[in-house]
């Protein structure tokens, strides 16, 4: 913050008193948080432990949710009175603007079909490209070539760093709904520090395939009902310079994907069952966190969440309450896993590797099997042609 006009003299001594917070200032946002959260928690509303920017109001058959990013506002629930009335206190405070249903809320679209919601961000996609120079590139029907070896190479053309950064920040926002580039872009964020040309060349590989499915997004299905099902999947030193592994996860809530990941592991893996192990137990808190949501929206989460995972010696160790040789140095791990496993949260069973839908996250696929995982996942095109 700067003094004002007419203060700036080289023996001034005074100071300027901040008595509200200025749009811009380090303090305006976290003063805007409380200010914000203390008219929620006044008008009944309860702060969520799982997202603290979360907040639902339960009172009889009454239920509301409002969901907060700084100013913007998501209010949902299955009383219109109630709403209304949240948004008239809402304005009375802050004089808000309503922009009636749901269509458009931090660059992702929300379209409405017969069989549900379409979660996209085709109008985000369609701007990197423009801003790329990319909109009338070749197509790609994959994000990366399979088989593909990259990293570091200091003997290769540089690129300018500032592009490329910002491309693979665009393109990690991108990843909220799109599953299918989460690989891609994790393998490629690595490379941030000192881009060379086979990195933008990947990059520009991405862009093209999202050139191909500019409008593609998540479907979330009407009468999908409130399943929790998750699957884990691991590539054993898939890093062909640090030889570590990558865990990938994908949780799906009445078919419908709603969290995944893509990662390398932090140490290098002695074994497969290791490594698949270590996918497991990143899994578990993932769905632990979902669980605890879940209750605190209301629904009651029955039984455990069945894990799919497609190495039967990490389910094994799951299962196995002996400690020997191969598990000693992942005991923590494997003590998280089976007291979840014996409490009857998590359920871990066996899944052929072709049906697994997790090695989207863990390595670049082909075309074919590509387009195979999606459908199962229930990706759409609300765009495109019938």
């Amino acid at each position: 913050m700067k003094l004002p006009h007419g203060f700036s003299n080289a023996n001034e001594t005074r100071v300027c008193r901040l008595r509200k917070s200025l749009y811009g200032l380090k303090q305006a946002s976290r003063n805007w948080y409380h200010k914000f959260t203390d008219a929620l928690l006044q008008l009944g509303f309860v702060q969520s432990k799982a997202d603290y920017s979360l907040f639902t109001y339960k009172r009889e058959k009454d239920f509301v949710a409002a969901l907060i990013y700084v100013d913007d506002v998501i209010i949902v629930g299955n009383s219109s009175s109630m709403i209304t009335h949240t948004k008239k206190r809402l304005h009375d405070l802050f004089t808000i603007k309503d922009l009636g249903r749901l269509k458009y809320f931090l660059g992702i679209e929300v379209a409405r079909t017969e069989k549900g919601l379409v979660l996209s961000q085709r109008k985000y996609t369609l701007d990197i490209l423009k801003e790329s120079g990319l909109e009338g590139c070749r197509p790609s029907p994959l994000p990366m070539e399979q088989n593909l070896k990259i990293g570091p190479d200091l003997e290769e053309e540089k690129v300018d760093a500032s592009s490329y950064r910002r491309l693979i920040g665009k393109l990690l926002y991108l990843q909220a709904t799109r599953p299918d580039i989460t690989y891609s872009v994790n393998v490629l964020s690595q490379f941030v520090g000192d881009p060379r040309q086979s990195h933008m060349n990947a990059v520009v590989r991405v862009l093209r395939y999202l050139k191909m499915t500019p409008g593609q997004g998540i479907l979330l299905p009407k009468e999908g009902g409130t399943r929790l099902v998750s699957y884990c999947d691991a590539d054993w030193l898939g890093c062909q310079f640090t030889r570590r592994s990558r865990t990938g996860y994908l949780l799906l809530l009445g078919g419908a994907p709603i969290s995944w990941k893509s990662k390398k592991q932090s140490v290098v893996s002695r074994s497969s069952a290791e490594t698949e192990y270590r996918a497991m137990a990143t899994t578990v808190s993932e769905i632990l966190w979902v669980r605890f949501l879940l209750n605190e929206l209301g629904e009651k989460v029955k039984g455990g969440t069945t894990l799919f995972c497609d190495n039967q010696a990490a389910r094994h160790i799951a299962n196995n309450p002996v400690f020997h040789e191969r598990t000693k140095h992942v005991e923590m791990d494997c003590f998280f896993v089976r007291e979840r496993v014996e409490s009857k949260e998590i359920e871990p069973r066996y899944i052929d590797s072709k049906l697994q839908l997790a090695d989207l996250l863990t390595k670049a696929l082909g075309a074919s099997q590509l387009k195979g995982l999606l459908v199962k996942l229930g990706m759409r095109d609300p765009h495109a042609p019938t």
